[in-house]
């Protein structure tokens, strides 16, 4: 790989890095150093650099920027890894380094996921989770940029190729967070190194000829610079004016954006104009444009419409004594500063966090928000380059008033957001702040909003959501997560006013049948129930019916093996038949003209799988397979078991069959008459129905016949789609 030595990156990245420079250290990091020269003991990293040389040259490209002792201080501790603990880094430093360390640490643990993963997936994912991590405080992002920048340093000073993954990540994610946050200097030296692994031919062929040009470049540029200097001091302007050098993966950038050989680049030779206000740019300008002639479709006002990085200039090219273009940048010492800088050059994030209160949390979300820019950016990029789906395109990102970043599905709404922090929070939610103004609660949410919603206190009247909440037609919740936690708590209260009825039911039989001291807990047991409140449910739905009810309160339902098994004189003598469909529809194996009757408990239609239990005098009671009451009789008296089926014009004779539905919903005018439209326009006919109100809800009980249950099961689709109806089911 050729040398790089006459390149200005490369020149600057050259410089050995030693030991913190006297009196510039404050004693916090060099404590920090102290220990983490005693933990390292001479390890070193992946890329073969020792942890505490690491240590020290990251630091140094910290303070080049600007950063702070806490963020210094845990440059030196995250260099060893967990070698240091959480804890006695807290005790030490404080938990401010702690934070910082712990959340280089998170992001450390990443990088295994991207390497092992394609571009699609596995850094989609770590995109997620590294915007998540990066959130919780500026300085983090420094600290990881400045920590992958001295690995790519000592790289290319050690002669050492780096992982191609890391140099990818560098590239693809990286330098783009860089620069959103404009922090060019990082941005500008983690490219260039980055192309330097990834393409090396590239980057020697076209440092090769820069090289070759550079005596006649420098030239140039310097006689167009001492005739700005003297045309601006005679308009009466005080400026610095300077030479600007091109990057060169900026350079490769631009050439194949545009299809452009290095020579037709025009920005290739630069100048720098500072002035010390607003005025004196445009003042400038014209000083320019009256010097040389300008291309007119080369100027940018990023003054008037700032980058959204908040990079602000005027950038013009003008045609140069030597009939070759010239680039011209002008700007404040202000905007020259963020332009070197970029938010560390104004936001020293700790110090203003502390002194100015309720400003520093502005800024800290106007900082999540450039996080959440650079993820859709960044996404975007990846998933192009892979042929894969846009990152983001079904997640959103918000911010909470504290500026923690949630993940949302696309499409959410405060009620979403109030469930993903808790459920408790989402029951009570009423209103919603979304950047400071009221939204409805089922307003669509977008990314980088700041969320706050207001809530009922817990206990109140008004306490748990609304009804409302699960008609999709009104879209106030989105995510499967939110409606999920609606649908249980409604479901809850469902539960318990069932079980509430089941007692009631239960208590009036005992007394009745004066067993009022029986234990729930016994009647369970002889009715087969794993519990008191599944009793309960039981005998709300019709699982266990009145009859078995009495017979399990007056006395223990009789052993099996205490029966003797014994041919019941009620059952006539056996006469082989041909398999031929009854009148009734149901055809009892081997056994001619027996009378049949479809139990109520379960009520079965074509073709559900079918037993029949012999009774006393009724003939043979057609059950489910599965019915709880058939098992309990089938328990007490298995000798009256027999086989049944459906005979062959089952379901298909014309015949209809009663079934019971269970339909809820959220109580409005009109739902019964909807509810009744469905089975009327299927032609189903309803023999009975039942009705209950209560707390809004509206619990309807229908008895319909139906030729066979697959007609059922497509009316109880359809009855999903009425307003409102949120639970159909067969019961």
């Amino acid at each position: 790989m050729a040398q790089l030595s006459s390149h200005p990156m490369v020149e600057s990245m050259n410089a050995v890095v030693g030991e913190p420079a006297t009196g510039a250290a404050d004693s916090a990091v060099v404590q920090a150093l102290e220990l983490a020269a005693a933990r390292a003991r001479g390890a070193v990293g992946g890329s073969g650099e020792p942890h505490l040389d690491h240590a020290r040259g990251t630091i140094e490209i910290l303070r080049d920027n600007l950063a702070d002792e806490a963020t210094q201080v845990a440059a030196a501790l995250t260099a060893v890894g967990e070698a240091i603990s959480g804890a006695e880094i807290e005790q030490r430093f404080g938990r401010d380094v702690a934070v910082l360390t712990a959340s280089m640490g998170q992001i450390l643990r990443l990088r295994g996921l991207t390497r092992s993963s394609r571009v699609g997936d596995g850094q989609a994912e770590t995109l997620r989770r590294l915007l998540l991590a990066l959130a919780a405080d500026i300085r983090v992002v420094i600290l990881r940029l400045a920590s992958r920048l001295q690995t790519l340093r000592y790289c290319a000073r050690a002669g050492v190729t780096p992982d191609v993954d890391v140099c990818r990540e560098s590239l693809d994610m990286l330098a783009p967070l860089a620069n959103r946050l404009g922090l060019w200097q990082l941005k500008w030296e983690i490219e260039d190194l980055s192309l330097r692994f990834l393409e090396p031919e590239t980057f020697d062929r076209i440092s090769a000829e820069l090289e070759q040009e550079r005596g006649e470049r420098e030239r140039s540029v310097a006689v167009a610079l001492e005739g700005l200097r003297a045309a601006l001091k005679s308009a009466g302007i005080v400026a610095v004016v300077s030479g600007r050098t091109k990057h060169l993966y900026s350079i490769v950038a631009k050439m194949r954006a545009k299809g452009l050989a290095l020579a037709q680049l025009r920005d290739l030779r630069g100048l720098r104009v500072i002035v010390d206000d607003l005025k004196g740019c445009y003042a400038a300008l014209a000083v320019v444009h009256e010097q040389w002639p300008a291309i007119a479709e080369e100027f940018d006002d990023y003054i008037a419409r700032p980058k959204p990085n908040g990079y602000q200039s005027l950038h013009t090219v003008v045609i140069a004594e030597d009939g070759k273009p010239l680039e011209v940048q002008i700007r404040t010492r202000e905007m020259d500063q963020f332009a070197e800088y970029g938010v560390a050059s104004h936001w020293r994030y700790k110090e203003r966090l502390q002194s100015r209160g309720d400003a520093s949390l502005d800024e800290k979300i106007a900082w999540a928000r450039q996080l959440l820019n650079w993820q859709r950016e960044v996404g975007a990029s990846l998933a192009a380059g892979a042929g894969v789906k846009a990152i983001d395109e079904d997640r959103i990102y918000v911010l909470t008033p504290q500026a923690q970043v949630i993940d949302l599905p696309a499409g959410s709404t405060a009620i979403d957001f109030a469930y993903h922090l808790h459920s408790n929070l989402g029951h009570r939610v009423r209103g919603a702040r979304v950047d400071g103004q009221m939204v409805p609660l089922n307003t669509p949410l977008a990314n980088g909003q700041t969320v706050e919603v207001i809530t009922v206190k817990a206990g109140s009247p008004n306490d748990g959501p609304s009804r409302d909440w699960l008609n999709p037609d009104l879209g106030y919740v989105r995510s499967p997560r939110a409606r999920t936690k609606v649908r249980q708590y409604f479901n809850a209260l469902a539960a318990q006013a069932d079980a509430a009825g089941g007692r009631e039911r239960i208590e009036k039989v005992m007394q009745r049948e004066g067993r009022t001291a029986l234990a729930f807990d016994e009647l369970a047991r002889r009715l087969g129930q794993p519990s008191v409140d599944a009793l309960f449910l039981a005998v709300t739905r019709d699982e266990i019916g009145q009859r078995l009810l009495e017979d399990a309160v007056r006395g223990p339902l009789p052993d099996a093996t205490a029966q003797p098994k014994v041919f019941d004189p009620v059952l006539p003598t056996p006469r082989p038949q041909p398999r031929g469909g009854a009148r009734s529809g149901v055809l009892v194996v081997g056994v001619d003209a027996l009378m049949t009757q479809l139990a109520r408990c379960c009520r079965p239609a074509p073709p559900d799988p079918i037993v029949g239990f012999v009774t006393r005098g009724r003939g043979v009671s057609v059950h489910r397979a599965g019915c709880r009451s058939f098992e309990s009789m089938a328990r007490a008296a298995p000798e009256r078991v027999i086989d049944t089926d459906w005979g062959d014009e089952g379901g298909r004779s014309g015949r209809s069959y009663p079934v019971d539905v269970l339909i809820r919903a959220a109580d409005r005018p009109g739902l019964l008459r909807d509810v009744s439209d469905v089975f009327t326009r299927d032609r189903l006919n309803v023999i009975a129905v039942q009705t209950l109100s209560r707390a809004g809800q509206a619990s309807m009980s229908f008895t319909v016949e139906v030729p066979d249950t697959a007609q059922l099961s497509r009316t109880l689709a359809t009855m999903t789609e009425v307003a409102g109806v949120f639970h159909a089911e067969r019961k």
